[in-house]
């Protein structure tokens, strides 16, 4: 599993929001890996297969964090979701 400090860069990187959905985690890739793609920057290709790898790293660590994210269906976490965004994911994994 991905340290929280990876799960951030990698989020960032692919530029998500705090709630995004598998659906556009998924779209926000593909868009970037089309941007990067080495084909499309023939004057660079090697910065383009540098940040198409990047990008490639970035979305199997969210999706692995996807894949091992425990969901809470307890009355207590379903209440707290009052939270702003921001606040929720402090609370959940700001000290680590």
């Amino acid at each position: 599993m991905s340290s929280f400090e990876e799960i951030v860069k990698a989020k960032t990187l692919l530029g998500l929001h705090d709630k995004a959905s598998l659906s556009e985690i998924k779209s926000r890739y593909k868009n970037l890996m089309h941007k990067w793609h080495p084909d499309k920057h023939k004057g660079d290709s090697e910065t383009a297969t540098q940040m198409s790898a990047k990008i490639n790293h970035a979305y199997k660590t969210i999706l692995d964090y996807c894949k091992h994210y425990e969901f809470r269906f307890d009355e207590e976490f379903l209440q707290e979701q009052h939270l702003s965004p921001h606040e929720w994911w402090m609370n959940k994994f700001g000290g680590r």
